[in-house]
């Protein structure tokens, strides 16, 4: 199989572009041939002409999908940005707590969730804080990822005991159980409460019902263009409570001139 030409590199990126929103550089050209060969191999295609006519005529969606997750990089790792967990634990759910008993229907969205580090960490916080409460609440939290392999790694919860190091010693108790030697699995009392699904950010339009009073989405719009960024902010922002709470990366930041969202503290904003 012949190398990726420029103008065979071009369409691919703007395909994804298109479909996911991510920005590929130029310097993603070899990561992009390296591993969509396999694909190419497997399907009996000659050149990456053929597999991108393939990716556009496939009706079913498997293509996509498996497109998908062969170029998403996934990387994320428990108390990931510690700082934001501690300020979820000390003002955002005592807010919500005093704010929202009427319905006692707590709404988290872990939006690029990836294999699921950060919603089970959330779900650990919200157990702990709930446990002691008189009165039951619904606390499931809802974790999206468009990768339906980190989704799958996600559902099943089975980490390294090396990873877990970093967690609360009551955590790793309390909350996990040996898989083997080498792993933990996150027990079914955390498991229960997070709902996994496969979801599109690009997406014209979210399907929730109800406002959200907190969404994650962190280290995701690390890949999309300023306009891009833009306007699945906006989105954010009218499916938030008012009152309610964003959190993204340490590493990314809003722009101030197109949300309404308020600034909090490094990557903690309110709609107000």
């Amino acid at each position: 199989m012949r190398e990726i030409t420029d103008a065979e590199f071009d369409r691919i990126r703007g395909f994804i572009k298109q479909k996911l929103g991510i920005n590929l550089s130029d310097e993603k050209k070899s990561l992009v041939q390296s591993r969509l060969a396999s694909v190419i191999h497997e399907k009996g295609l000659d050149d990456f002409t053929q597999y991108f006519d393939y990716l556009q005529q496939d009706k079913t969606g498997e293509a996509l999908i498996q497109f998908v997750n062969k170029i998403t990089t996934n990387h994320t790792y428990f108390m990931r940005e510690n700082d934001h967990f501690d300020y979820l634990r000390d003002t955002v759910l005592p807010y919500i707590y005093e704010n929202h008993s009427k319905d006692r229907d707590l709404r988290l969205w872990c939006a690029g969730c990836s294999t699921g580090e950060e919603p089970y960490t959330l779900a650990m916080i919200i157990q702990d804080f709930f446990k002691e409460k008189p009165i039951a609440w619904d606390t499931q939290i809802l974790a999206t990822d468009v990768s339906t392999n980190v989704l799958k790694k996600a559902m099943y919860g089975v980490y390294p005991l090396e990873s877990l190091k970093e967690l609360p010693k009551n955590w790793t108790r309390d909350y996990f159980k040996p898989y083997d030697g080498e792993n933990g699995q996150v027990s079914e009392e955390i498991k229960k409460h997070v709902i996994y699904r496969k979801f599109n950010l690009m997406d014209e339009k979210f399907p929730f019902k109800k406002p959200f009073q907190t969404i994650f989405c962190r280290n995701v719009m690390i890949y999309f263009d300023a306009n891009t960024r833009d306007q699945l902010v906006n989105k954010f922002y009218d499916a938030t409570v008012t009152g309610g709470f964003l959190f993204i990366g340490h590493s990314e930041s809003l722009n101030h001139k197109t949300t309404q969202y308020k600034y909090i503290k490094p990557a903690v904003y309110r709609k107000m």
